[in-house]
């Protein structure tokens, strides 16, 4: 494998910016200790590009991107951007970038480390070991979907107007991604729809149920209302292992399980596209949290997020599983350690600052590097 992968790395706004610093005290790392020579590059984003540029996805931005084998992204938004139009608030950015680099398959993962297990607001035998995946379908569905818009009726009265659609298509290839990712794991996939109220999901239940009859007979498939899921998430979570669902039910449950391990600042995800000839996607990497403007420029953000991030695309678009496990085992290392930024802080554990939590990272590398 080539070592000059192109890496591009878009920071945002908010926290965002400080949460990649020390991710990108790990890429070095990597290249001091594992000569691992990623061609890096760095754009703005956002509302950062927007205050720049007058746009929140700048053509050079998205060229270069298209030109990366992976983009490392923080986050975008914040109160500053709420009164622009909607097609030029920060967010806009994000979902363009997924569109043009076809970016179709997001994953979550909802991984509880042993050492946070308390942090959860659930109770701990509910939670200790929890390790799900949920495969949300990203560039279809009502965010995308035509007719949308808000319309002025003639009594004088607004209607809004979105669209839910899917094509067998649209809905196969997601699916393939959660299918595959079981056959990794415990060979369990739970695709969640409505199908009892929505044409929409009736056709994703049967696509979902005839790819897997024709290519997954190994893999269990169970179906499963939304709204039913969500209750057995904070039920009984350990019953999930791969999830897939449509862009709407997959962005609102994925936070629903992110919870479930105690801090969005502790997740990574993955939106990942076609993978190419050596089985490697092109993906989009990001922590799940926000921009969080209320802690901004304090040090005080929680960082693993971010970095748990690059070792999904280490994993995923690099192919450089080894590097990955090093990653994460650092991670858990310095959590095992006691460590906690305020937002997983727990009691008799030490308090840590953004930066001093990569340097814990990096210590915790160093030791696993000798």
């Amino acid at each position: 494998m080539a070592a000059n992968r192109k890496l591009l790395i878009l920071p945002g706004d908010g926290i965002g910016p400080e949460v990649m610093r020390q991710a990108r005290r790990v890429i070095e790392w990597l290249d001091e200790h594992r000569g691992l020579s990623f061609d890096v590059d760095e754009g703005l984003v956002g509302g950062a590009a927007y205050d720049a540029t007058g746009t929140p996805l700048p053509d050079e931005t998205l060229e270069a991107a298209l030109a990366s084998d992976a983009v490392l992204f923080g986050a975008v938004g914040g109160p500053k951007w709420e009164g622009l139009d909607f097609g030029l608030r920060p967010e806009r950015a994000l979902l363009g970038l997924r569109k043009e680099l076809e970016l179709f398959a997001n994953l979550r993962p909802a991984v509880v480390f042993d050492a946070l297990a308390d942090a959860s607001t659930l109770k701990r035998e509910l939670v200790a070991g929890l390790d799900i995946v949920i495969v949300r379908e990203l560039t279809g569905g009502i965010y995308f979907g035509e007719p949308r818009g808000i319309e002025r009726l003639a009594d004088g009265s607004r209607r809004g107007v979105n669209t839910e659609v899917y094509t067998t298509h649209e809905i196969q290839r997601v699916a393939r991604v959660a299918f595959e990712l079981a056959r990794k794991r415990s060979g369990l996939v739970h695709s969640l729809d409505k199908a009892n109220v929505l044409e929409s999901s009736e056709l994703w239940r049967q696509e979902v149920q005839a790819l897997r009859d024709a290519e997954y007979a190994d893999v269990e498939l169970r179906h499963m209302y939304a709204d039913n899921a969500a209750m057995q998430l904070v039920r009984e979570p350990k019953q999930f292992d791969v999830i897939v669902t449509t862009n709407l039910f997959g962005d609102i449950l994925s936070d629903c399980a992110a919870m479930l391990t105690g801090s969005l600042g502790m997740l990574p995800s993955a939106s990942l596209g076609a993978p190419d000839g050596g089985g490697f996607s092109r993906g989009l990497y990001e922590p799940v949290h926000g921009t969080a403007p209320d802690i901004a420029g304090q040090d005080a953000a929680n960082p693993l997020a971010e970095i748990l991030s690059f070792a999904m695309l280490l994993r995923y678009s690099f192919g450089m599983a080894d590097e990955a496990d090093l990653v994460e085992r650092a991670v858990e290392a310095v959590l095992e350690a006691g460590l906690r930024t305020a937002d997983i802080m727990q009691p008799e554990m030490t308090r840590v600052s953004t930066s001093a939590m990569g340097d814990a990272v990096l210590r915790e590398l160093d030791k696993l590097a000798a």
